[in-house]
């Protein structure tokens, strides 16, 4: 079921004219602070792929991708969910060497999504990638790079204020960085929800690393596809938004799968039989570049420097008939 949570008292900070300048504001900023911080150069990217290539993304496994058939090529084509798989390919494609990487804005369609304040059908966000060394794969890189995307969220946060005064979010730059293994040993009895709620509400900003393997309890933290992320060298930022009471996700990301790691976790996962696709054969041949990437919501990235209880107050969705009355009638503008 949808649902949307009205927070006590609240007030969007700034008018519908000021409200579309402070998003063009953000996204210039952040991107300039992200791609000069990790050395990214912007490309153009798909809005769809064919089935059969097997890059799109299937997130945790069960999300339907919007398809369509292609009378003129004779093939079905699938809105991408993300730009995970591509990304990589798009490296070697387009000659990228070590050191550097790509940013792109990714648009996706993601049907089966349940809607509430944080959650949409239409998703925008800052997908990345950046070419590294095989000695590069480990855990002090992965949170070198995590420390940087958070300069980039605070300087941008830091800049926003400056030109819109009234606007008064907090970012915590000290990134808390920790296992979901060593979070499910501080909180046994929560969900993993309940969790990241009481790790960011302590510490503002964390990163959870190791997400998609079995934990002690015999369940994930939460579930990745097999094929991008390598489950020992991933995890999500979260920051604490005093305005809804709760942990935000803003990124998913990790160190990519090599030839070792997507065999085992497609072992692990059942899956197999992707590893007669196009681009699994050619990772599982060493034929495509080490990297590191993630994406970052743009909305979600919006709502949490502007204040806002929804993210239908900084991008154009569609909304059931009930958000759309509660919404109206507590002062929620949703565009």
């Amino acid at each position: 079921m949808n649902k949307v949570t009205v927070p006590a008292g609240y007030k969007p900070l700034l008018d519908e004219y000021d409200t579309q300048r402070a998003i063009a504001y953000i996204k210039q900023t952040f991107q300039s602070e992200l791609s000069s911080a990790l050395n990214l150069k912007r490309v153009s990217a798909p809005l769809f792929v064919t089935e059969e290539s097997g890059l799109n993304d299937n997130l945790n496994g069960y999300e339907r991708p919007v398809s369509f058939d292609v009378p003129a090529i004779g093939v079905d084509a699938q809105v991408v969910h993300s730009l995970a798989k591509w990304k990589r390919l798009a490296l070697k494609r387009y000659n990228f060497v070590v050191g550097n990487g790509l940013y792109t804005d990714m648009n996706a369609i993601r049907r089966d999504e349940e809607l509430d304040n944080i959650h949409s059908i239409y998703v925008d966000q800052w997908d990345w990638e950046k070419i590294i060394t095989k000695e590069s794969r480990t855990p002090e890189y992965l949170k070198l790079i995590v420390s940087a995307i958070v300069d980039a969220l605070y300087n941008t946060n830091n800049r926003l204020k400056v030109h819109f005064p009234q606007l008064h979010t907090k970012i915590n730059r000290d990134v808390k960085f920790i296992t979901s293994q060593e979070l499910e040993d501080m909180y046994p009895n929560m969900t993993p929800v309940e969790r990241e709620k009481a790790i960011t509400r302590e510490c503002g900003t964390v990163f959870i690393m190791q997400i998609g393997g079995a934990l002690k309890s015999g369940k994930p933290h939460g579930t990745r596809a097999p094929d991008y992320d390598d489950w020992e060298l991933n995890g999500d930022i979260l920051v604490w938004n005093d305005v809804l009471d709760n942990a935000l996700e803003i990124s998913s990301m990790g160190i990519r799968v090599d030839a070792e790691s997507l065999s085992r976790q497609l072992d692990i996962a059942n899956c197999n039989h992707r590893r007669e696709l196009p681009f699994h054969k050619m990772l599982l041949n060493g034929e495509l570049p080490l990297t590191i990437g993630g994406g970052i919501g743009q909305s979600r990235l919006c709502m949490l420097l502007m204040g806002c209880a929804h993210i239908g107050e900084v991008q154009s969705s569609i909304w059931d008939a009930e958000t759309v009355r509660v919404c109206a009638e507590n002062g929620i503008r949703l565009l």
